[in-house]
């Protein structure tokens, strides 16, 4: 499967051939092709199969109006960046604005007024009361005595008329009512509003701080904000746009992390696991895989085509401040759909492809030295770099994985050192 090598490796290469055909000329044996290995190894690996899968927003909203109103400002555009609480899309308030102000106003108003019954009648106004109280309660004497005598000069048959006597108990009485009424006034300046009177003025109070927050409410309501960080993916309105209650106004996508949802049959459902580490290779980035993990299996399946919903959660990556991940985009999602078995690993430059079956050269000892065994191999599951391999090797046996592609059954080879490889590729 590795179709390149090493500079050091291909220039020995060219060299053992170009003295290979050389000493061949002359009738010597060629010198050992220098080639790299590895060993087989033997561990468990879970069957593994891709599933088709597509990229969604973790997050995705449609924001709407509250109101009804006219839009004046859109500060965003699509593709733009947005964060928690940004105000996307503002609309006139001018009207409304007027009517919080005044229910400020009459807000105002009312507390004054429960201020002053809460505070009772100033000192001043006690002892304007209880002046008119005294000037009432001494007019009342006064014409009191007046009616006395009007009264007894009439009963002694003196000058006094009944009309003179009538007119003054007439006034006697009007006196005693004015001085009753100023004492009431005295004595209610004295106790002070009732309780029921400042409780009245309290519900006053509280209601009109109802209706100004209710405005003021309705006033943030024209302002169109996004609830949580993301990317404006589409605009549904203008500048100078209607917009109407329950309208559309925008629609946000939360793309810090995405969702690849594949849709995997019943048959393989059961093997995956929620937390499973995963291999997302999305098409449009060919060579550049994602590492996410299972993040929700949807307990309900499509009836018509037997596959449940697998939501495999990644941590997107920026380019240019830009996610690279973008909604709708496809890949394959390798997922776990068999049990756990036993298998025989090689690396995947071990193996050579373009004759009739895939096959692999082993490391074989002779009396000469060592020498390239081809072995014809059934290709299994992939594990990272690594593949499963079916055929006549056994853990622990060296394979070639560099300078495998030219070599001849039976031909002698020789290893690079381990520290010859290091210095090579360092």
């Amino acid at each position: 499967m590795n179709t390149t090598f090493p500079l050091h490796i291909s220039t020995s290469l060219l060299l053992s051939l170009a003295i290979g055909s050389s000493l061949l000329a002359q009738g010597k044996a060629p010198p050992p092709a220098p080639v790299r290995t590895a060993t087989v190894e033997q561990k468990e690996i879970a069957t593994r199969k891709p599933f088709v899968g597509t990229v969604r927003p973790t997050q995705q909203a449609i924001l709407g109006s509250a109101v009804d109103g006219r839009v004046i400002e859109f500060n965003y555009e699509e593709g733009d960046r947005v964060e928690n609480g940004a105000a996307i899309a503002q609309l006139l308030t001018h009207t409304i604005n007027l009517q919080w102000e005044a229910a400020k106003a009459e807000l105002n108003v009312r507390k004054a007024e429960l201020e002053e019954m809460e505070n009772g009648t100033r000192p001043e106004e006690i002892e304007q009361m209880k002046a008119r109280m005294l000037a009432a309660e001494a007019r009342m004497r006064y014409l009191e005595l007046r009616r006395k005598r009007a009264e007894d000069l009439y009963a002694n048959q003196k000058v006094t008329s009944a009309e003179v006597r009538d007119e003054a108990v007439s006034a006697a009485d009007a006196a005693k009512q004015a001085f009753l009424e100023a004492k009431a006034a005295y004595d209610l300046s004295v106790a002070g509003p009732r309780a029921e009177q400042i409780a009245q003025a309290k519900a006053r109070v509280a209601m009109q701080q109802a209706i100004a927050d209710e405005l003021e409410d309705r006033i943030k309501k024209y302002t169109i904000r996004t609830r949580f960080d993301g990317y404006i993916v589409k605009k549904s309105t203008e500048v100078g746009a209607w917009a109407s209650s329950g309208g559309p106004i925008a629609e946000v996508a939360h793309l810090d992390s995405v969702d690849v949802v594949a849709n995997v049959p019943e048959q393989d459902i059961p093997y995956v696991q929620l937390g499973e580490e995963v291999t997302v290779e999305v098409f449009a980035y060919k060579g550049h895989p994602f590492s996410g993990k299972v993040f929700s299996i949807n307990p309900s399946a499509d009836v018509r085509a037997r596959t449940f919903p697998v939501k495999i959660r990644i941590k997107n990556e920026l380019v240019d401040g830009k996610p690279m991940l973008k909604s709708g985009m496809m890949g394959n999602v390798l997922l776990q759909a068999g049990q756990q078995k036993v298998a025989k690993l090689v690396p995947k430059d071990a193996i050579v492809l373009g004759g009739p079956a895939p096959m692999l050269y082993t490391v074989a000892k002779s009396a000469d030295g060592l020498t390239a065994k081809p072995v014809t191999v059934q290709l299994g599951e992939a594990d990272g770099g690594l593949i499963e391999v079916l055929g006549e090797i056994q853990p622990g046996d060296q394979v070639v994985t560099r300078g495998n592609e030219r070599l001849r059954p039976g031909q002698p080879i020789s290893i690079i050192p381990t520290t010859e490889n290091q210095t090579a590729g360092s």
